[in-house]
């Protein structure tokens, strides 16, 4: 069995405070290091009422204090929003505090829309398409240099944090190959271009001093309870918010309903199956044999699971059943 991994958004239910997706995010990363997970992540978004882990490096710290093993990152960090020297010495600030488990998977998107990105960037809105020069200048910043740097990040220099690239589509799956470093896929929301892109990556990959063979992660959405049809049930509020973001009407995560055709369009629900392809959902046995089943198919080394529930407890549960079918099995 291969690693399994979480990626959290952090997300924030109606009914329930910010304050509450914290704690849920808590008990969750306690969880996943009590089960035997390898890796727990958080993505950086921004102007998203239903996720709240915008301040990515301050929610990492946060859950690595409540734990002491498991290895924890940004899936990703949005490297056009920051400074490459901000962002080297926040993740150094990580990397000293927490040594040895720490991951930084960069992205080349902004996180959110076009006058967030702005009020993110000011003058920089064209900063996506230095993405791979930035992401060299934050390898620099890591590295153990051998003459005096001009700038130097404090912390950083010398702590080697492992950079992942991010991506949905063959430019991330290319530079990852090209620098020499593990790539993760958004197959979780955008997996059409999911098997070329890993082709891509396998084919080009060139080795580093951080990666000597390709190393491809690829996510999963996750919605496993006792019976089938609970199952389904809770992963319609996955499905709404989908569903609200293609009508611009970002908001909280949704309670979950019996029915979605009560909700969508046939073209809305057209677009939420695809998106949404790279899924599971059902009772342990369903989900026993979803997982293997895309394993077999996609040969990923780490599968990250991730999984939008409305209420924390189903949450827990979901990624507990997947623990105990596929990690404590082994």
């Amino acid at each position: 069995m291969i690693p399994l991994s979480i990626l959290d958004l952090a997300p924030v239910s109606s009914g329930h405070s910010i304050s509450d997706s914290f704690a849920a995010s808590k008990a969750l990363v306690q969880l996943a290091e009590q089960q035997g997970y390898h890796r727990y992540w958080l993505a950086e978004h921004h102007n998203m009422p239903g996720i709240a882990s915008a301040a990515t490096s301050l929610l990492i710290s946060h859950l690595a204090a409540a734990t002491s093993k498991i290895r924890l990152g940004a899936g990703g960090i949005m490297l056009p929003n920051h400074s490459p020297l901000v962002i080297a010495e926040q993740f150094g600030t990580l990397a000293t505090l927490y040594p040895n488990r720490i991951d930084l998977g960069l992205g080349r998107a902004p996180g959110s829309d076009q006058a967030t990105a702005r009020a993110l960037r000011r003058h920089q809105l064209d900063s996506d398409q230095h993405f791979p020069a930035d992401v060299l200048e934050l390898q620099r910043y890591f590295a153990d240099a051998d003459q005096p740097q001009a700038v130097q990040a404090v912390p950083g220099r010398g702590l080697q944090v492992p950079l992942w690239i991010l991506g949905s589509s063959l430019f991330g799956a290319q530079l990852a190959a090209r620098l020499g470093l593990p790539y993760a896929f958004a197959s979780h929301f955008a997996p059409a271009m999911m098997s070329q892109a890993a082709a891509l990556y396998r084919n080009e990959f060139k080795p580093s001093s951080q990666l000597d063979k390709p190393y491809l992660m690829l996510a999963m959405n996750l919605y496993a309870a006792d019976s089938t049809p609970e199952a389904k049930r809770l992963f319609t509020s996955a499905q709404q918010q989908f569903v609200n973001l293609t009508r611009n009407q970002a908001g909280l995560l949704p309670a979950p309903v019996d029915d979605m055709n009560t909700i969508w369009q046939p073209h809305e629900k057209a677009y939420v199956d695809q998106a949404l392809s790279c899924t599971v959902v059902g009772d342990h046995l369903t989900v026993k044999q979803g997982i293997e089943a895309f394993i077999d198919r996609h040969q990923p080394d780490e599968l990250m699971l991730t999984c939008m529930m409305h209420d924390p407890q189903a949450r827990l549960r979901s990624y507990r059943i997947a623990a105990e079918l596929m990690l404590q099995a082994k």
